[in-house]
């Protein structure tokens, strides 16, 4: 059985706290690991989660500051150490590629796993699989950083009353699948489009084209908060959204489920996150994140 669910492994902005460590968050898509942002202290957080290197098949990286990347090194290195018997491929800035490397060379280590550097220098299409589309979308940040969104390939839904209208059972059901036509009956007659999940990871940015390109119509948005909405000036001058900003994205967008996260240190209570993103207007799923917390993608509606 297929498991969609982000593993939230870190969710501390610049400074990790006592409860909150730097970031980091994993998305299992069936039998796929996609490691967004990787920052200090992931590798322990990935045993307290009961996340092994070998679930690992990507890593993107939104950009190159410390609480996002400096977990690059102990992660690759685990790879390493366990022998991950796949390639590995790592999405990051391009503008960032010294810093890549310094971070995957950082210390002497055996290279056992091929890594596949993929690079980004613009918008579009990282990966296309038989269960999603990996995108990228330039961000507004101090320093060069995209935002990633995967895309779900539509499917169909067969209809069980008008199979049987037009007396289609059995191994005939699997047969108009399959070739889109049986005798006079087409598949569109028997069926509707079932829409692909999609998914968006959101990082350190201003409010932006990109970020509502990333957000819209998902039904799963991880996205930062760094900032209560009282301090929106510092987030405009640090490159970072509010709490109301962020929820005003997903209000925006149909957003299903919203994770806000990234918080700074100078908040104290979490609820003020929920508060806000609330009082913006934002009525679907809301979950201010925690180290640790499991997230489903919600259920094909």
């Amino acid at each position: 059985m297929s498991v969609r669910e982000l593993v939230v492994l870190g969710t501390a902005s610049q400074v990790p706290t006592r409860h909150r460590n730097h970031n980091g968050y994993l998305l299992r898509w069936d039998g796929e690991g996609i490691l967004f942002d990787p920052g200090e202290g992931t590798q322990r957080q990935m045993l307290r989660a009961g996340v092994a290197a070998h679930d690992l098949n990507r890593i993107c990286v939104t950009h190159f500051h410390g609480d996002h990347s400096l977990g690059l090194a102990g992660v690759i290195q685990r790879i390493n150490l366990d022998k991950v018997p796949h390639s590995v491929t790592a999405h990051y800035p391009k503008s960032g590629q010294r810093f890549f490397d310094r971070l995957r060379y950082a210390t002497a280590y055996r290279e056992t796993v091929g890594i596949t550097e993929a690079p980004i220098d613009a918008d579009g299409d990282l990966a296309v699989t038989r269960s999603y589309t990996l995108q990228a979308r330039k961000l507004s940040h101090p320093v060069e950083s995209y935002g990633y969104r995967l895309t779900e390939p539509d499917g169909r839904r067969m209809l069980p009353e008008r199979l049987a209208a037009h007396g289609l059972t059995g191994p005939d059901v699997g047969r108009i699948q399959r070739e889109g036509v049986l005798g006079d009956v087409t598949l569109d007659e028997v069926s509707e489009v079932r829409r692909g999940q999609r998914f968006a990871f959101v990082m350190d940015t201003r409010l932006c084209d990109g970020v509502h390109a990333l957000a819209e119509g998902c039904d799963l948005l991880v996205i930062e908060s760094t900032f209560l909405d009282e301090d929106a000036g510092l987030a405009e001058e640090h490159g970072h959204l509010t709490a109301g900003q962020a929820a005003a994205v997903a209000r925006d967008a149909g957003v299903r489920h919203l994770v806000l996260t990234h918080f700074s240190q100078r908040y104290a209570d979490p609820e003020d996150f929920e508060r806000q993103a609330r009082a913006a207007g934002y009525e679907g799923e809301l979950t201010v994140a925690y180290d640790l917390l499991r997230v489903p993608v919600p259920k094909r509606r």
